[in-house]
């Protein structure tokens, strides 16, 4: 809603991943890096780790939306706790495979055949498993097994796995060794130092078409730096909330000051309530303190703007700001539930295509 208030063509700081606002730090370029050459080899596991809202996925989705599709088959799977034979089933799901029902063994003749004859057609094949925290030892040693189909001396699946920094645990268990030597790379991504989060905040907001507002006080650079322990998430809720408190006041310049502002809000919002097992509506008070405007009494059930020391705007801004409070609690959530609609996009589209060729193959006849 600030958009327009400081000259901006979109939100600079969103919480859902956009490639379009790919920052290049250099830990995301050495792990861009690695997944270019992981693409290149198409052999063997790339690992890359990170916190969470480190900007893992939208790294991904930058690699992805450059590859060419017309020769790259990707398969989508995010992980919870399943066992090793459900994981399995959820690669053949990814990858719009029938496989409901099927024992272990008729599943991997299936899904060898299904990537057997993705080669033949000059494709290849790509799985990338999202939360690989997730994966329970067996569940990893399945898709170990997965990168022994060959055809012809060509691997027949790559995998890149992408987690939490925990999964880097995981790899180092004895269990793990020979998953270990299919490891073609692996990287972390770390926090932004204090330079970088400063010229992420400066990136994002070009990315946004801004043309010199809004400004920030040097120091408060530092501050948000701090707060956010240089991640970039946390980076993006705390400016989406500073932008916002510098257009309920009509200012463009911020300051160190608004920094610690938002952050008690912040703060303070996320305080435990006086009684855990109250319900939220519990906390709103029958009526309001006697203190309030006698305006607000005059009109029961209607709330006269107009009357309150409070600009239209700014109650717009505070309904905004509400709404936003939410945001970073659901944006995983989307993210899984957009991820859901890929895959159901890719199953769509390789139904379709399946029809077409019974269609044809009829017609011929």
């Amino acid at each position: 809603m600030y958009e327009a208030f400081y000259g901006l063509s979109s939100k600079p700081f969103q919480l859902s991943p956009d490639p379009n606002f790919y920052y290049g730090s250099k830990q995301h370029r050495r792990a861009k890096a690695y997944l270019d050459y992981g693409v290149l080899r198409n052999d063997g596991f790339i690992v890359i780790t990170g916190e969470i809202g480190a900007g893992k996925t939208t790294l991904l989705r930058g690699l992805l939306d450059s590859l060419n599709r017309s020769n790259v088959v990707i398969g989508n799977v995010v992980t919870t706790q399943l066992d090793a034979e459900d994981t399995l089933r959820m690669v053949g799901a990814a990858f719009g495979v029938r496989v409901k029902d099927a024992p272990k063994s008729e599943l991997l003749m299936t899904l060898e055949a299904f990537f057997v004859n993705q080669v033949t057609q000059g494709k290849r094949c790509l799985l990338i498993v999202d939360e690989a925290q997730n994966l329970t030892a067996r569940a990893v040693e399945e898709l170990r097994m997965l990168s022994n189909f060959q055809f012809a001396n060509q691997s027949l699946l790559q995998t890149f796995l992408v987690g939490q920094p925990e999964f880097r645990g995981i790899l180092q268990k004895p269990e793990m060794e020979q998953f270990r030597q299919r490891v073609a790379a692996t990287c972390h991504i770390g926090p932004l130092d204090e330079d970088e989060t400063q010229r992420y905040m400066e990136h994002r907001l070009k990315c946004a078409g801004s043309t010199g507002k809004p400004t920030f006080d040097h120091d408060a650079f530092p501050a948000i730096h701090k707060a956010s322990n240089g991640i970039p998430r946390r980076i993006n809720r705390l400016c989406d909330r500073l932008l916002l408190l510098g257009f309920m006041q009509g200012r463009t310049h911020l300051t160190l000051a608004d920094v610690k502002e938002v952050l008690r809000d912040i703060a303070q919002e996320s305080e435990t309530p006086r009684h855990s097992d109250a319900s939220p509506l519990d906390s709103v008070p029958a009526k309001l303190p006697d203190s309030r405007p006698a305006a607000l009494d005059s009109a029961p059930g209607a709330l006269d703007v107009s009357r309150l020391k409070i600009s239209a705007a700014e109650v717009d801004g505070l309904s905004s700001e509400i709404a936003a409070l939410n945001a970073d609690h659901h944006t995983d959530r989307l993210q899984r539930l957009e991820r859901s609609m890929m895959r159901l996009e890719r199953i769509n589209l390789q139904t379709l295509a399946l029809l077409q060729k019974l269609v044809d193959a009829v017609k011929q006849h």
